[in-house]
């Protein structure tokens, strides 16, 4: 091997846990090679539609993969297959960027609740769930946290947010305002007796770390940022590991295995943007692909010494997939409330995190991010209106500014039939066996989703709704928001893939940062925690 190919730590994957990682490491003197499938893009790279975000996929998506050679197979609750493209339901696609999903997301910046690390003790374990405790504490989390939202930047309600967890600073930045919708939720929360906050964000609220504030736009969650205000790795700690000089960056790049040399992994195998095979070796290498193309490599490095795939030792690789469940209401109001002011979001409770009677966690409600039309029309009419026509069209016209919806992450109770493993036959255009999807989530999460249905329903109904509709979600996998749970962090072994500091058991050099590592996904969006336990995993590896 070339000189020029030899480096400390290879990092796969360019999103929220390997852009951290990458940062910390390079910061520290480490030669990184961060390597990533997708692309470098900007505002401008984006295509940009007034009508449909990344969230509806249906007519393509925003930061690929590309939509051919890139299939994924679903099992459905009958063992039906099919095979499913990136745009496709079923699929569950997350962004291809640099950046990956931080590009693109809606950036609702919570933090985990204590019990949140600790379900098994204050639930129990229901049977035929994998439910446990995480082998770490939110005390040993929080500075981490901390970290992540002053290095990358997070607006929020300090005071509120303190009352809830234990916080050493608040938050660098003041909340995003509260626009019409959140005016009329918190009226209709003070009636219920509800406390209410502004979630937390990573977008500027006012100038900071030499960006512009949030310009209040509609076209926040699902695209790139029109004046880079909304913070992500690619704008924070991939732009400091550059600026080091420490840490090379290479787009384009699919990793097809972890290359082992007697069982020891000393690199790993990538296409480059060419099509041509490349070989790079390294002392570390941490994998931060995500919750579903994590696994997946793990299980396509599989060699003579671990011949179930790297990790796979006790078949824990992939299994205890979790998304999140996100019941939800539409409500109709007298009066319009729809005024344009972004990001949309600014209004939510976390009252029903825990403590819910005769269900097992819960989680947080809020409003949502500005809804535009074409979602709306496909997913959020009413149930008797018809979707086509005169009618359909009128609705819209009279409706589509009196809409409002109340929705949210609630809790999984993991399943260890929830996986994702490589199908035995069908493979990618590189040539590589694609990901399977099996399994559904745990029956106690429908219950909890059910009880949070109600509960959106309530708020709704409270501040001044004239009709609502909606269903409670039933029996399915659920993968399609918040990919986590498929290496699984533990100190045994027998029941997880990587230990406490992220390292693969069985693995002195192989480590995830990613959600994969994560045993319960919290009643939150993860993001925030895969930031700080990034933040957590890498300063542990730059100072040994």
């Amino acid at each position: 091997l070339k000189a020029n190919n030899m480096y400390d730590i290879i990092i796969v994957g360019a999103g929220a846990g390997g852009g951290v990682a990458a940062g910390v490491l390079a910061e520290a003197g480490k030669r990184v090679l961060l390597l990533e499938r997708g692309r470098s893009q900007s505002y401008a790279d984006e295509p940009r539609d007034h009508l449909r975000n990344h969230r509806l996929s249906q007519y393509g998506h925003n930061t690929g993969p590309s939509l051919d050679g890139n299939p994924r197979v679903f099992v459905d609750p009958q063992g039906h297959e099919t095979i499913v493209r990136p745009h496709e339901p079923g699929y569950n696609n997350n962004a291809t960027a640099v950046g990956g999903g931080t590009l693109v997301y809606g950036a609702q910046a919570w933090r985990f609740l204590p019990d949140d690390f600790r379900m098994a003790s204050r639930y129990g374990v229901p049977p035929g769930s994998s439910l446990a405790n995480w082998p770490i504490s939110y005390a040993e989390l929080a500075p981490f946290y901390e970290r992540a939202e002053w290095e990358i930047g997070v607006s929020g309600d300090s005071e509120p947010s303190g009352a809830i967890w234990s916080r050493a600073r608040p938050f660098p930045m003041p909340p995003v305002p509260i626009n019409t919708q959140g005016q009329v939720l918190r009226r209709g929360a003070a009636a219920l007796g509800w406390e209410t906050m502004v979630p937390p964000l990573l977008i500027n609220s006012t100038p900071y770390q030499d960006r512009p504030a949030c310009i209040n736009c509609q076209h926040c969650v699902g695209f790139a940022c029109p004046v880079d205000a909304k913070n992500g790795t690619q704008n924070t700690l991939i732009p400091r590991a550059l600026a080091s000089g420490n840490c090379t960056l290479v787009t384009g790049a699919t990793v097809t295995r972890i290359d082992t040399q007697g069982g020891h992994v000393v690199g790993v195998t990538y296409i480059d943007v060419d099509q041509c095979e490349q070989q790079v070796r390294a002392d570390i290498v941490i994998l931060s692909a995500g919750a579903i193309e994590t696994p997946r490599l793990l299980l396509n490095s599989a060699c003579p010494e671990f011949p179930c795939g790297l990790g796979n030792h006790s078949d824990q690789v992939g299994r205890h997939l979790q998304g999140h469940y996100y019941p939800g209401i539409t409500g109709l109001m007298d009066e319009p409330i729809w005024d344009g002011i972004g990001p949309g979001v600014c209004t939510a409770t976390t009252r029903f995190n825990h403590g819910n009677a005769e269900v097992i966690g819960g989680g947080m409600l809020a409003d949502e991010f500005i809804m535009l039309p074409i979602i709306f029309w496909k997913r959020f009419l009413p149930p008797d209106m018809p979707r086509w026509g005169l009618e359909a069209k009128q609705f819209m016209r009279d409706n589509y500014r009196r809409a409002i919806r109340v929705t949210g992450p609630t809790q999984d109770i993991p399943s260890p039939e929830s996986r994702v493993t490589i199908d035995p036959h069908l493979r990618d255009k590189f040539g590589l066996l694609v990901a399977r999807f099996s399994g559904t989530t745990h029956p106690e999460t429908v219950r909890t989703a059910g009880f949070m249905f109600e509960r959106a329903k309530e708020w709704l109904l409270a501040s001044g709704a004239q009709r609502v509709w909606g269903q409670p979600p039933g029996l399915g996998l659920s993968a399609g928001q918040h990919q986590a749970g498929t290496c699984r962090m533990g100190d045994d072994p027998a029941t997880s893939v990587v230990d406490k500091w992220c390292r693969v058991h069985g693995h002195d050099n192989l480590f995830v940062a990613d959600a994969s590592v994560h045993v319960t996904n919290g009643g939150f969006n993860p993001v925030l925690t895969i930031l700080a336990l990034s933040f957590r995993t890498a300063g542990r590896i730059a100072s040994t």
